[in-house]
Parts: C-alpha cells; sequence; structure tokens
C-alpha cells in the first residue's frame, strides 16, 4: 500500500505557475507509476499527466501539454507537477495516484490503486 500527499496548491493569476508535489510512503517509490488527475466542480475526475517507474517515459492531456510538466526524484520519494501559464479552467482539485499496472494504462482512473488527498489550485482570470 502506497500511501501520497499533496502540497503545494493554491490561488494564482492567469499566466502564472504553480508548482505541486506529491509525498509517497509505504512502499518502494522506485516500483510505482504516477499520474496526476484533477476534478472541477461539478465534472468528471480527468487525466492530466503521468510518469513512468523510471521516469523515462512521460504522457499529458492535451489540454495541459506544453504548459506542464511532470517530473520524479526516487530518492525523495517524491513526483513534482511544474504547472506554468496557467489558466482559469485549470481551476480544480489535483490528485496525485500511485499505479503498479502496466504503462498501457496510464489515463485510466481505474489503473490507480492509491490516491492522495488532493490539493487546491485556483486562478483568476
Amino acid at each position: 500500500q502506497v500511501q501520497l500527499v499533496e502540497s503545494g496548491g493554491g490561488l494564482q493569476q492567469a499566466g502564472g505557475s504553480l508548482r505541486l508535489s506529491c509525498a509517497a510512503s509505504g512502499r518502494t517509490f522506485s516500483s510505482i507509476g504516477v499520474g496526476w488527475f484533477r476534478q472541477a466542480p461539478g465534472k468528471e475526475r480527468e487525466f492530466v499527466a503521468a510518469i513512468s517507474v523510471s521516469g523515462a517515459s512521460t504522457d499529458y492531456a492535451d489540454s495541459v501539454k506544453d504548459r506542464f510538466a511532470i517530473s520524479r526524484d526516487n530518492a525523495n520519494n517524491s513526483v513534482y507537477l511544474q504547472m506554468n501559464s496557467l489558466k482559469p479552467e485549470d481551476t480544480a482539485v489535483y490528485y496525485c495516484a500511485a499505479s503498479l499496472s502496466t504503462w498501457t494504462f496510464r489515463r485510466s482512473r481505474s489503473t490507480y490503486a492509491s490516491w492522495g488527498q488532493g490539493t487546491q489550485v485556483t486562478v483568476s482570470s
């Protein structure tokens, strides 16, 4: 079992940047893939980004590609989501999640067995 804790959310103006962190514990971090998802009010939770076990592979939703960057530090059991050029439509609760499944299913919520509590990101126009 993996425990995940997100941090780094907050209020930011459009065009600004935020960096989210996801700290993991309870299992060998270097054996899990990690994804970021977000959920806006009244909407379903959606895929944002994912990073493979080694960190060599990353994937992004079209809506955040070229603006967001996911990275991991296995030595510190952490994954990060650097968010640049923020837009009001990025406003949501952001969740990190851990997966033992194959990279093929990285965009599916059902792939992820452990979830953090979420961190709120609000972008004002």
